[in-house]
């Protein structure tokens, strides 16, 4: 890995931004979708227009979250999450756009942070748009369904398996009774434009595009990929396992994120302090 891991730091000499999946949680105890041993936990996610149309959707789907919230509100930034706090506050990395919800870029204490599939810890409203915390909808399902008991084992979207969902209470908007939503991208629903050119024009503005622990299997984030290609802009991949961009990447280092992110900061130092010398 060490050879591989000073050929992505050469070819990366610049200001980079990265673009950061869901691999880079899974140390901090939050499945992914697509990682080794996906296939054993396997399901289908809620899907937006369904989550919108179906009241029995959105009963399933609260149900599995409220088992999951405490644990998903337990998590904690790992080694990767402060690396990449720590290249940003050393200049090199300008910001981070990440497909993650879980928010633990933020408690890394990243400034700089594009959450493109937005966040589970806030809650919208779809009728008045008012913008509510996650944890304060806990208490509330907590008081309306007083028997249902956490979950002792968290999936990938911070929820948990379930037996049954009749006799869950679904809560809705205090301000006006409206149907609630968490405030993020379910899959099928489409990232606000706004925040898709925020995240272009971070690209645009780096040298270069680091890709941390993301398969690129889905458009929202591969799009990112192609715009910095279209530049002429190298792309380096850190992923365990195949990533969509592969064969397009200057270099892909396939380790564990927890070791190579610090390799690749201590690398980036070295060959800085050699170049001023």
């Amino acid at each position: 890995m060490e050879q591989a891991i000073i050929e992505l730091a050469r070819s990366l000499p610049g200001r980079v931004v990265a673009l950061v999946g869901a691999g880079c949680s899974t140390d901090s105890g939050i499945p992914d979708y697509r990682g080794e041993g996906t296939a054993r936990r396997a399901r289908n996610p809620a899907q937006h227009l369904a989550f919108v149309q179906d009241p029995l959707t959105r009963r399933r789907y609260w149900a599995r979250s409220f088992r999951g919230w405490p644990l998903m509100a337990a998590t904690t930034p790992n080694v990767a999450h402060h690396t990449l706090a720590e290249l940003e506050a050393r200049g090199k990395l300008s910001g981070i756009i990440t497909q993650n919800v879980d928010g633990l870029h933020h408690a890394a204490e990243s400034q700089r942070i594009i959450e493109l599939h937005g966040a589970l810890r806030r809650v919208r409203c779809l009728d008045c748009g008012s913008v509510t915390s996650r944890s304060s909808l806990q208490a509330r399902f907590a008081k309306a369904n007083p028997t249902a008991n956490p979950a002792p084992i968290l999936l990938a979207d911070g929820d948990a398996d379930v037996t049954s969902v009749d006799d869950f209470q679904v809560v809705d908007c205090a301000h006006c009774g409206g149907t609630l939503m968490p405030d993020m991208v379910f899959f099928g629903g489409t990232v606000p434009r706004e925040r898709v050119d925020e995240a272009y024009q971070w690209v645009d503005e780096a040298d270069g595009l680091l890709v941390v622990g993301s398969s690129l299997t889905v458009f929202s984030g591969y799009r990112f990929v192609k715009r910095a290609l279209s530049q002429d802009k190298p792309v380096g991949i850190i992923n365990l396992g195949q990533t969509r961009a592969d064969r397009l990447a200057r270099v892909k280092v396939e380790a564990p994120l927890g070791v190579a992110l610090p390799a690749l900061a201590k690398t980036w130092a070295t060959e800085q302090v050699s170049e001023s010398a």
